[in-house]
């Protein structure tokens, strides 16, 4: 006798950040949603997000945002310096905080909480995405299963060809965390050094005296001069200064991957870019919200979802990788001809108005790049 077949909409491999929130969301749009991941326990990811407004909106429908445990920093004002000009670029928005702070384990841990009550979670399962048959017909765990969709959500190290090959800059960034005496006035600040752009949080913290940071840089940093690099640009603001013991190390990865017309791909599995503009995590996010709105116009039995999807998701990535990375080369290869196009860009912003307040819209999530 054959094993029953359970029939499902979705099948999501990687149930991380966002694949877990993705789950969430197509549950909560009643569809039939499976997640499997490889581990049970969270991996202890010490890191923080910067959620900016529109995300913290999708978390709090999710029902996520409200059982967070520390209590999220907000950040009210974001400060940009360089080495080139004098001033400062200094954004705000009058209604509303820009985005907040918040620890990524502690999202996660929610989010999964969350996925294991509703049964849409299976932990402790390895499957090979590249061997999955047409049919879509998979046992897991003992049980017959047919999908009509199945998304990747399996990180950075996605195995595939990229569209934009990946660009081999060589970087790393380096993450931590610093206690200092003085309030931290829920301001981000992003610094252009000549090594590498620096870029200060608010940390989730009851008393608003501890921050993250993460630096970027192609050179083999040693902590001492992290620690130099912070004090001489935050003792003024942030007054002494005193860095934890652990600094994390990462390899920037940044690359598009190809359309896989059997998978649909979200976060990490899609793109990789420079953190210089602290949106990788939002942008898995607008992936998330980009496929429950396609899904509510057409058939899942349709591929045309799979290419629409990728065409939207892929031309604002492709806009994003390409300002980071150039805004990086820029800084990178100082001379005559990057000091005009720097200074031209920075007074632009710093003097046009519409500009301005479309680049705090965009860094909201507010606005989108394509529609």
């Amino acid at each position: 006798m054959k094993k029953k077949i359970h029939k499902y909409d979705f099948l999501i491999i990687g149930a991380g950040l966002i694949g877990s929130l993705a789950a969430l969301a197509l549950h909560k749009k009643k569809f039939k949603v499976l997640a499997i991941d490889k581990q049970s326990k969270n991996q202890q990811d010490k890191r923080t997000l910067a959620v900016n407004a529109n995300s913290k909106d999708f978390l709090t429908q999710l029902g996520v945002w409200g059982k967070i445990k520390s209590k999220p920093q907000s950040i009210n004002k974001i400060i940009i310096k360089d080495y080139l000009n004098p001033n400062p670029l200094i954004f705000e928005d009058k209604i509303e905080p820009m985005g907040n702070v918040v620890f990524n384990k502690e999202v996660l841990l929610e989010a999964k909480k969350l996925c294991s009550k509703n049964k849409i979670l299976i932990n402790n399962f390895s499957l090979d995405y590249n061997n999955i048959p047409k049919n879509k017909i998979l046992t897991i765990k003992e049980k017959r299963y047919q999908f009509k969709k199945i998304i990747l959500c399996v990180g950075k190290n996605l195995n595939s060809n990229t569209n934009i090959d990946s660009i081999k800059n060589q970087q790393f960034s380096y993450v931590g965390f610093f206690y200092h005496s003085k309030n931290h006035k829920n301001i981000a600040y992003e610094i252009f050094t000549k090594n590498g752009p620096l870029a200060v949080l608010p940390s989730p913290d009851q008393n608003n005296l501890m921050s993250t940071f993460i630096y970027s840089s192609k050179k083999d940093i040693k902590k001492h001069e992290i620690i130099d690099l912070i004090r001489k640009n935050f003792n003024l603001s942030h007054g002494k200064i005193n860095l934890t013991k652990d600094i994390f190390k990462y390899p920037i990865i940044v690359k598009i991957n190809k359309l896989k017309s059997n998978f649909i791909l979200l976060g990490d599995a899609f793109r990789s870019i420079h953190p210089v503009a602290g949106q990788g995590w939002n942008l898995g996010i607008k992936d998330i919200q980009t496929l429950c709105s396609l899904i509510d116009q057409f058939s899942l039995k349709d591929n045309i979802v799979n290419e629409i999807y990728f065409a939207r998701r892929f031309l604002e990535s492709a806009i994003y990788l390409s300002f980071t990375s150039s805004l990086n080369f820029l800084y990178e290869n100082i001379n005559p001809i990057t000091k005009n196009i720097i200074r031209i860009g920075y007074q632009g912003l710093s003097n046009l108005k519409i500009a301005k307040n479309i680049f705090i819209k965009q860094a909201m999530g507010r606005i989108n790049l394509i529609d």
